[in-house]
């Protein structure tokens, strides 16, 4: 979720006013720490020094947290509809910036107790992530933006060589195709927010990214182990998988990095390079895959009108 060129500005200035940054770690839960919170809460001199030396049009960190808020309100979108039948109340979906409707969703028939255990769960996490960061920015949160459940999965699903041109894809017609579907997001949620850890200096926000880091590879390793565990009895799953991870391949950039779940023979449930470490992402290339896109551009795929914020366009990998 975070471009490794401005983050390290941007997680240490302050473009927001003094309530917005006091909103931010109330919700991070460090609110009275003492004299160092106190000092960031109310934009002291640290934070006025550092502000002086950030280079002129880098984002500020509500630009940043309203980006990673995109993204929270698709996955909270998806989840819920698969668990619940219903989206987010409306009540968590105004903001800043133009507010969007939700296309397709609808209630999953999950016929494995445990799956729709883990389904519960998730749509939970991602329902409190939402809360969390609109908690965060306060006045200056972003609606939740103009999203599709529907066409967006068979888009995907044909262009990764899943259906043939003309056929759907109906993530939400039983539990495997909602495997697939949780699985073209939750790797990106883990390499994103990872690509930022090293980046940001501040105690405060690496904290709070820390949790949503470690929670997002909790969700992609489940998600992970559930459809490897699928595949022992039916092997085309374990094709499937690499279908999809060779399409986000495709669109967010020349490096190989993204990895399939395993065969047969080998699990793969971690997606690790030689080092045994998760890779890391950009922003433009998290929009080049929830865009279905690898050309830069600002909507698509499952933002037909794009996202909301400053942070809206994809990389230039075509």
């Amino acid at each position: 979720m975070f471009d490794q060129g401005f983050i390290t500005n941007a997680i240490n200035r302050s473009a927001e006013n003094p309530s917005d940054r006091r909103n931010f770690l109330r919700a991070a839960g460090v609110a009275g720490f003492g004299v160092g919170a106190a000092m960031l809460a109310t934009g002291g001199p640290a934070l006025a020094a550092e502000a002086e030396t950030a280079p002129a049009g880098a984002p500020s960190d509500a630009a940043i947290l309203n980006f990673a808020l995109n993204l929270e309100y698709l996955e909270a979108e998806f989840y819920l509809r698969a668990t619940t039948g219903s989206g987010l109340p409306e009540s968590m979906t105004t903001g800043t910036g133009t507010r969007g409707g939700v296309t397709g969703g609808r209630m999953v028939h999950f016929k494995t107790s445990i799956i729709k255990k883990y389904a519960d769960e998730i749509a939970a996490d991602e329902k409190a992530h939402v809360a969390f960061l609109r908690s965060a920015l306060g006045s200056v949160a972003v609606s939740r933006p103009k999203i599709n459940l529907d066409a967006s999965f068979t888009a995907a699903a044909q262009a990764a060589g899943l259906v043939k041109p003309g056929q759907k894809f109906d993530v939400y017609a039983n539990e495997a195709n909602f495997l697939f579907g949780a699985f073209i997001f939750e790797d990106v949620g883990v390499t994103a927010y990872k690509g930022a850890a090293p980046l940001i200096t501040n105690k405060t926000f690496l904290e709070a990214a820390a949790g949503l880091l470690a929670v997002e590879a909790y969700h992609a390793g489940v998600i992970r182990s559930t459809l490897y565990a699928l595949g022992i009895a039916l092997p085309s799953v374990y094709v499937t998988a690499q279908k999809i991870s060779d399409l986000r391949d495709a669109v967010d950039g020349p490096t190989d990095l993204d990895q399939g779940i395993g065969n047969a023979s080998k699990a793969n449930l971690v997606p690790t390079d030689a080092n045994g470490l998760v890779y890391s992402r950009s922003a433009a290339q998290v929009l080049n895959i929830t865009y279905l896109n690898a050309a830069p551009v600002k909507s698509g795929g499952f933002f037909p009108a794009g996202v909301n914020g400053v942070i809206n366009t994809s990389g230039a990998n075509g």
